[in-house]
């Protein structure tokens, strides 16, 4: 599995948003300079998260970005799963029930339901706000 920049980025821009909290919309500009990220490519980020419910937007002067919710309501997994789609290791895995022809006879499936489980579990494990206290160990997750 590998996590696309836009996944990335957008983590990064919700901890962003998360550590430059003062009650007041943050520009986007702001953020892409911090982050040194484009702008362009952020807006894009920042509009599916928007559309989405985890931050709001307000337009014109004193306008930019807010988290919707606290940090901690919000799991690297369901950043991940918004800017990614299904965090499954395989396509079979993508939809439930499995709809496989070969689900039946399939010698691997249990082995990548497992690797699914390990993925979800560690991504749905950490939160915004557990990386805002510590980026390097977060509880018993090694970031």
């Amino acid at each position: 599995m590998k996590i696309s920049t836009r996944g990335r980025y957008a983590i990064r821009v919700m901890l962003d948003l998360a550590e430059h909290n003062t009650g007041e919309y943050i520009p986007l500009m702001d953020i892409a300079k911090r982050q040194e990220i484009s702008e362009k490519y952020l807006e894009a980020i920042v509009a599916s998260l928007s559309k989405n419910g985890f931050v709001r937007s307000l337009r014109g002067k004193g306008g930019g970005y807010q988290l919707l919710k606290d940090p901690s309501e919000y799991t690297i997994g369901s950043i991940l799963r918004l800017t990614e789609g299904s965090l499954a290791p395989i396509a079979c895995l993508e939809h439930e029930p499995n709809q496989c022809e070969r689900v039946s006879v399939c010698k691997t499936l249990k082995m990548w339901e497992g690797a699914y489980k390990v993925i979800t579990e560690y991504f749905d494990g950490i939160t915004i706000a557990d990386l805002l206290v510590d980026t390097t160990d977060v509880g018993n997750y090694i970031i």
